[in-house]
């Protein structure tokens, strides 16, 4: 299952491959080579051209079961899909209508789960106040002064979010009445000024039950929010584990995520026992790694009972 061209059961994001192949059929041929036959359309600095797509998939049998929304706009800073939940009209129909476009893309590749990530909080002092305490763990790293005030931060900007969690899942539900047959999956924030932190995301999944919205973890990003003493792996997937559509695996340190996998500090013999079984599971490592820290990824997930 580890060696090079034999499948795995494992889908390969395309942000793994970063600026290094432009077009989708040399990536499909590229992920096949390595054992996969399943592909999720991530973000990337400059989307890849969709050219050749059908006759790379008939060739080599591989799907797109899940993509991002947004990894069809250029990164560029703020992307439209952020603001779902924007109190500014004309933002919060720009984000559906980049959401409606990748809808219809998805559904003509046969792709059938849309991955929405965090939201960043609109409000400007807070916005200025995540920055100085960023600015001081850069500068002097994560003691337990800052850290306390990271949590005292983070709870801050959840109770004055409540507005903006109600538009983004008032946007989730005009999208899911709108596309009945499209899976929508949430993923939490990165930031500790993105709006999805783990009381938002009970408030949105309570929401949008009827909806069937589901939820998308992602291993890196958690990682990074339990060091700065936020609820840890075992929290959110004791939380939402049963309504997860997918995830995203990758390792993680204090200060980094997207690593090969078993490099950092992420117990996945723990994740293991949470994620179920059918629960779409997506390697997403950071494009300066290559081939061969791709595939020892996939020998520690198969070691680690993945």
């Amino acid at each position: 299952m580890t060696t090079p061209g034999i499948p795995n059961d494992y889908s390969l994001s395309t942000t793994c491959f970063g600026t290094r192949l432009t077009n989708i059929q040399d990536q499909i041929f590229a992920a096949v080579g390595m054992g996969f036959r399943r592909l999720e359309l991530g973000l990337s600095e400059t989307p890849a051209s969709m050219e050749g797509l059908e006759d790379s998939r008939r060739e080599t049998g591989v799907t797109i079961p899940s993509l991002v929304a947004g990894c069809r706009d250029p990164l560029n800073g703020s992307m439209a899909v952020e603001r779902l939940g924007s109190l500014v009209d004309e933002e919060c129909d720009r984000a559906l209508n980049s959401v409606r476009r990748h809808v219809r893309l998805a559904r003509s590749w046969g792709c059938n789960t849309i991955v929405v990530r965090g939201n960043k909080v609109e409000n400007g002092d807070l916005r200025r106040e995540h920055a100085a305490l960023r600015a001081r763990w850069d500068r002097d790293g994560l003691d337990p002064e800052l850290q306390e005030e990271v949590v005292a931060f983070v709870q801050r900007v959840q109770r004055s979010s409540q507005k903006h969690i109600e538009q983004f899942c008032r946007s989730l539900h005009t999208l899911g009445t709108e596309s009945p047959e499209t899976v929508f999956a949430i993923e939490p924030g990165r930031e500790i000024d993105d709006l999805l932190g783990f009381e938002a995301m009970s408030w949105v999944m309570d929401d949008l039950k009827s909806k069937d919205v589901r939820y998308w973890h992602d291993v890196g990003r958690i990682h990074l929010r339990e060091t700065l003493g936020l609820p840890p792996q075992g929290a959110w997937l004791d939380a939402f584990g049963s309504r997860m559509a997918g995830i995203h695996l990758q390792d993680a340190s204090k200060d980094e995520a997207e690593m090969p996998i078993g490099l950092g500090e992420v117990d996945f013999k723990l994740l293991a026992e949470y994620v179920p079984k059918d629960a779409e599971k997506v390697l997403e490592i950071e494009p300066s790694h290559g081939r061969a820290e791709i595939l020892t990824s996939v020998r520690f997930l198969v070691e680690s009972g993945f």
